[in-house]
Order: structure tokens, then C-alpha cells, then sequence
């Protein structure tokens, strides 16, 4: 009941955001979702936490190369031109839409996804022989239809150009996952590290230091203090390409793989968790929100 309760729920969700709430200004409609999910009112005249800042980011720093570096496609390039193209998890296609995919092309294992939001219509094939293929189309036409944006007006997103692209299936030492390390920085500067873990079972996310110190604290899933993920050796090396990668951006999460000991490149992020994540401690929240320097206001109407 609950499972169908919350279904429904997403449902109504998905269907206001697209079809109602899209004619409400992006300021007025931020503020009344900031409420929503984070249950104070938004205050964009002098912004504190970090997710109150997130808000005014989305708002007021509209920087045109935003948009290729959250498109899942272009950032390649991007990223391969900033750090270097070993870094960056092979392209095995691109296309419009699902007709045009010639799956007997593809290996037996592969990854797809659309370029321009973050899960819908995603599929990991892990045998070829067992997928069903008009499954996986319906599901990659349903992620085109999505405009990301809605969700939670994050600017970036407004005008990635729609397209699905198929990546290397990759997995770590686990066999069966990629462990997540989400590195936030702020201006070229890392200062805290998520590792996502048994995403395919109970999601769990644990917090480190940039030296590997664990922190007892909670960003949106809980963590798990009895399962300590070792130190990377490779960890100098993703700091550093993290840094290199937000030079001048205030807030950016880069995530990264890795695999065989090798650094791999996973995605940038400019609003982590929409800016609407639960924080445990608040204090979390607030610190890193001192992190963020606030830049000149650059909107897009100044561009187009």
C-alpha cells in the first residue's frame, strides 16, 4: 500500500511539475518547493546554508558553459580537454532518439542513458540476451519527454539538447557496482567527500575528509560507520582533477570512479540534491555553505 501511496505521489508530482507549476516564474516557484522540502522559508536576500545558496545559484549564476558540463554527451569533450581523455569512461554512441539504436552493435554489455537528466530511461545491461528491447526503448522515450529543468529549475539544465548515449559497462573490485566519489568543491577548492555505495540494494553514503577521516554525519542516506571504505590510493589524483575541474565555479560536486586503480571521470553536479537535501547535523549544512562565495549576479537574459 505504502509503495503504491508513494507511486501515486510521484505520479502527481511529475504531472504538476509538468504541466502546471511550469507556468510559475522560476523565483516564485523555487521558494514555494524551498518550503516544501526544506520547511523554512527561502531567503535569497542573505543566503546562509548551503542549500539556500544552491537556490540563489540557480537563479543568478547562469553562465552558458554550465550547460555543457551537465551534458551527460558534451561534458566529455569538455572534461577531456580539462584534465585529460583517459579520465574519461568511453562513448560507444550517441543518437536522437531509441529507433535509431542498432543494438546488435552494441557489446554484450553496455551502459544507456539520455544526456540531460539524472536517471530516467536509464538502462544497465549487464547480458544482451536478456533484455527486452521495446522495454528499453519505451523507457529511453519517456526519459526525452522529461524536462529535467522543472524539477527543480536548475538553470544548467534548461537548454541541454536532448540525446541518448551508450557508455563501456565499467565495475569496481565489488564486481557488480561502481562505488560513487562525489568530491565537493568550492572554487577549485575540495574540502568533503561522499562515497555512494550497494546503490542495487540499501543505498548507503558515508562522508570523509580530504584526508580520509570519517565523518559521523548524514546527507540525505544514511551512512554506515561499521562499513569504512579504505582510503583510495588514488585519492591525491581525483582531489586534484576535482580542483582542476571547478576552478572558478563556487559550488561543483565532481564525481569519479575507480577501476583498476584507474581514475574515472563519472559527472559534474552544480546543484547538489537541488539544493533541497536533508543534512544531519544542520550544522553540516551551514558550514559548507560558508564555502560558497557568492559571485556577481550573471543571468541569462545578459547572453542571449
Amino acid at each position: 500500500m505504502k509503495k503504491q501511496l508513494k507511486k501515486y505521489l510521484v505520479r502527481l508530482k511529475e504531472y504538476l511539475e509538468q504541466h502546471v507549476f511550469k507556468y510559475i516564474d522560476d523565483e516564485a516557484y523555487i521558494k514555494m518547493y524551498y518550503r516544501i522540502f526544506c520547511g523554512y522559508k527561502l531567503d535569497l536576500e542573505n543566503p546562509r546554508t548551503f542549500n539556500e545558496k544552491l537556490q540563489w545559484l540557480k537563479l543568478y549564476d547562469q553562465r552558458p558553459e554550465y550547460t555543457v558540463m551537465v551534458d551527460k554527451y558534451l561534458v566529455k569533450k569538455y572534461v577531456a580537454d580539462k584534465i585529460g581523455e583517459k579520465y574519461v569512461i568511453p562513448l560507444l554512441g550517441v543518437w536522437d532518439n531509441p529507433d535509431e539504436i542498432d543494438f546488435d552493435e552494441l557489446p554484450d554489455q553496455f551502459v544507456l542513458k539520455c544526456n540531460h537528466n539524472s536517471g530516467t530511461g536509464m538502462y544497465i545491461c549487464r547480458d544482451k540476451s536478456k533484455m527486452d528491447v521495446e522495454k528499453v526503448k519505451k523507457g529511453l522515450r519517456k526519459g526525452l519527454k522529461e524536462d529535467y529543468f522543472l524539477h527543480g529549475r536548475e538553470w544548467a539544465y534548461k537548454n541541454v539538447p536532448r540525446k541518448i548515449i551508450a557508455e563501456k559497462y565499467m565495475t569496481d573490485e565489488s564486481g557488480y557496482e561502481l562505488k560513487d566519489y562525489k568530491i565537493f568543491t568550492f572554487d577549485g577548492k575540495p574540502k568533503i567527500i561522499e562515497v555512494d555505495f550497494d546503490r542495487f540494494a540499501e543505498h548507503r553514503r558515508n562522508l570523509y575528509t580530504t584526508d580520509w577521516k570519517f565523518i559521523d554525519a548524514e546527507v540525505k542516506f544514511k551512512n554506515d560507520p561499521d562499513r569504512q571504505i579504505a582510503k583510495p590510493e588514488c585519492l591525491d589524483e581525483m582531489l586534484e582533477l576535482a580542483g582542476k575541474l571547478s576552478e572558478g565555479i563556487p559550488c561543483l560536486r565532481a564525481d569519479f570512479y575507480i577501476i583498476n586503480s584507474n581514475v574515472y571521470f563519472g559527472e559534474l553536479t552544480l546543484y547538489p540534491g537541488s539544493g533541497q537535501t536533508a543534512f544531519r547535523p544542520k550544522s553540516l549544512e551551514v558550514k559548507l555553505g560558508e564555502y560558497i562565495k557568492l559571485p556577481e549576479p550573471y543571468v541569462e537574459k545578459e547572453f542571449l
